[in-house]
């Protein structure tokens, strides 16, 4: 297995790869069509075995305080993509992505990486086991069928009719919310020097 920089080659099988890898996750339906291209500097790598992308991890990151990150102080490097395709798990490959993106990171002087992931328990498991802390979290809230849309939306178009929805919610309600609704999660923020 090789860990090299992803170039435009691979878009077609890094979306594969993303796409199966959150299959069984909170984020099973966020399917992109296209890689994204960021703004900012970013870090992005595939771990590639027989010709097959089978991990990815993207991080865009600060080329000036607090321009993507948001959590840290100095320089940070937000996560926005970390999978690893589901044939290929329990071989290490997330962790060995990560230590690649961390030394890359240092060697471009940021100060942190900064992380957000839903509530999959071996999803946070693998971020507090790799050295990263949660400092913040807050809800994602879906809104399906009619009664729970009578709840949150209105509209005051006639034609038309609101089928789902979704909005974040930051209140201190958690419980109450969740009981409200079928399909909440909460998003959590991780963190990890590396100073």
């Amino acid at each position: 297995m090789e860990i090299r920089n992803y170039n435009s080659n691979d878009e077609i099988g890094w979306l594969r790869c993303r796409v199966l890898s959150f299959l069984d996750t909170a984020y099973y339906d966020n399917v992109l069509k296209e890689k994204e291209k960021y703004k900012n500097p970013a870090i992005e790598l595939v771990a590639v075995e027989n010709g097959q992308i089978v991990g990815l991890l993207d991080i865009e990151y600060d080329d000036k305080e607090n321009r993507v990150c948001t959590k840290g102080e100095g320089l940070g490097g937000m996560i926005w993509h970390v999978a690893t395709h589901p044939d290929f798990r329990r071989r290490g490959i997330g962790k060995k992505m990560l230590e690649k993106a961390e030394q890359i990171a240092k060697e471009k002087g940021l100060d942190y990486l900064e992380a957000w992931t839903r509530d999959d328990d071996w999803v946070n498991q693998w971020y507090v086991k790799s050295g990263f802390n949660k400092v913040h979290s807050y809800l994602h809230v879906f809104f399906e069928g009619n009664n729970e849309i009578k709840k949150v939306i209105r509209s005051n178009e006639s034609k038309f009719k609101v089928i789902q929805g979704f909005a974040h919610y930051s209140g201190d309600e958690f419980e109450n919310i969740k009981s409200k609704f079928k399909r909440v999660h909460e998003c959590r923020c991780y963190e990890k020097s590396l100073k």
